[in-house]
């Protein structure tokens, strides 16, 4: 099995969703065999949205972020840890990441889903 936080980019680029079109995410990012696939779908000013595919037994290791973030799991299921509790994060659910505290994911068994981070615009 592949590191925790090994983390695979399947598209660089900063939109890489066709926009003006329905898409199903399982055709949008499948799963790597070692690591984790990611593919940010849309990006603009300090925001984007990003679909990560998680194999059971993967996740991202505690770490903070100066921003506020939503985990919006699609399929399967994780264990989300914010500030040292745990959070069932079953298919179908969003769990808002509040900025500044320590979090870490496990996927419980494969999942897809979308973080959103919703970053504060620079000060001009």
């Amino acid at each position: 099995m592949a590191a925790r936080h090994e983390r695979i980019d399947l598209m660089a680029s900063e939109n890489t969703l066709p926009p003006a079109e329905a898409h199903r995410f399982q055709d949008l990012l499948g799963y790597a065999e070692h690591g984790i696939a990611s593919r940010v779908l849309a990006k603009k000013g300090t925001s984007n949205v990003t679909l990560f595919a998680f194999e059971k037994g993967q996740g991202l290791t505690e770490h903070t972020s100066p921003f506020d973030a939503l985990v919006v799991v699609l399929e399967g299921a994780m264990t989300l840890h914010i500030g040292g509790k745990p959070v069932a994060a079953p298919p179908g659910s969003i769990t808002r990441m509040p900025a500044n505290v320590p979090h870490s994911l496990d996927a419980d068994e494969r999942t897809r889903m979308l973080l959103v981070m919703l970053r504060d615009p620079k000060p001009e």
